[in-house]
């Protein structure tokens, strides 16, 4: 399996299949042919072939397909799923809050350690067993535990100074919520979760879709 063949469309689709594929196994269903995957999730059949080639070690089997366990393990070991990354979160507000107390993640393989806010009233408390911090204590924590990975979830005109102190502080990789285009470094990764523009695009779609009947 090489990760040159693996697209950021191709780890975009990858929850999409891994949920396809267990709903399939708890069926009891063991093989399973990418034109049918295709064809249940509305996809390209040409390029869920191509995702499966890249991901599976076995590359299937003609006129029989893919072993649906053998493509999950692969699936999960090239995502990362069975490798615990911790991360912390900066912005215990209401969206901050809502991630902490999300369990979903794990069966991602990231545990959120410990939470940061500017607020002292939220400082020293806990959110779903993680603690609350004060925000100049980032430095210290990301260091102490090795963390390289951080949440923002606070208003816009505080991300940026957030995403620098996170840098700062040793980490490389930002999964950011709020709605702004942060400046980073060549080697830091920031993965934008937009949810305005998503709104945006969703509204479009419908009303197209309204208009057009």
């Amino acid at each position: 399996m090489s990760d040159r063949n693996i697209s950021k469309q191709t780890i975009r689709r990858i929850p999409i299949y891994l949920q396809h594929l267990k709903d399939l196994k708890i069926k009891n269903m063991t093989i399973i042919s990418a034109p049918s995957v295709a064809a249940e999730l509305k996809l390209n059949e040409v390029q869920v072939r191509k995702d499966f080639a890249a991901m599976s070690t076995t590359h299937g089997k003609p006129k029989t397909g893919f072993i649906i366990n053998e493509l999950i393990i692969n699936m999960e070991s090239f995502a990362g799923y069975n490798n615990t990354n911790e991360a912390i979160l900066v912005g215990a507000g209401s969206l901050g809050k809502a991630l902490l107390s999300y369990k979903g993640f794990e069966i991602y393989g990231l545990d959120i350690v410990a939470a940061f806010d500017i607020d002292s009233r939220l400082t020293g408390t806990e959110i779903s067993g993680k603690v609350i911090f004060p925000l100049t204590e980032i430095n210290e924590i990301s260091n102490k535990y090795n963390i390289k990975i951080g949440i923002i979830t606070v208003p816009a005109n505080e991300a940026q100074k957030v995403c620098d102190v996170l840098v700062c502080s040793g980490i490389m990789a930002i999964w950011n919520f709020a709605p702004v285009h942060l400046t980073v470094p060549a080697d830091i990764l920031v993965q934008n979760e937009n949810m305005a523009a998503s709104l945006a695009m969703l509204s479009k779609h419908l009303r197209e879709h309204i208009e057009g009947k």
